[in-house]
């Protein structure tokens, strides 16, 4: 069965890099600039297995999206996964306290991308690592 990702991050750039990371892993993908319009597409029925959010993005920010997110009984599924490039320890803490199961600082290597799905279980074949 083949996973599905969502890539969510304001950079049309980024959001190309990372799907070509994923999409290397046979994840099917969909992309959102905002966590607000991630959010729209997984109530029109999009269910991703991992979302890879960027934290610094308009109308809803990566953070507040997670927060959505870990609202709602059905998604509680979800991988969260942040990709940015907030650094600061404070950050990290408050996202995975929020609810995010990893926290890649960018600019990233597609290794790191990859090490960091295995560790989740999330090899990308549709079976655990």
């Amino acid at each position: 069965m083949t996973q599905r990702a969502m890539i969510i991050d304001d950079s049309r750039a980024m959001r190309s890099i990372l799907r070509r990371i994923i999409t290397g892993l046979d994840f099917e993908t969909a992309e959102a600039g905002h966590g607000q319009e991630a959010l729209d597409l997984m109530e029109a029925g999009f269910a991703p297995d991992l979302c890879l959010i960027d934290w610094n993005m308009p109308v809803m920010d990566g953070y507040t999206f997670i927060t959505e997110v870990r609202k709602r009984p059905e998604w509680r599924n979800v991988t969260l996964m942040m990709v940015t490039t907030e650094s600061e320890q404070g950050q990290i803490v408050k996202a995975l306290a929020a609810g995010a199961h990893e926290y890649v600082i960018k600019p990233f290597t597609p290794d790191a991308i990859v090490e960091k799905l295995e560790l989740l279980g999330l090899s990308g074949k549709g079976i655990p690592a």
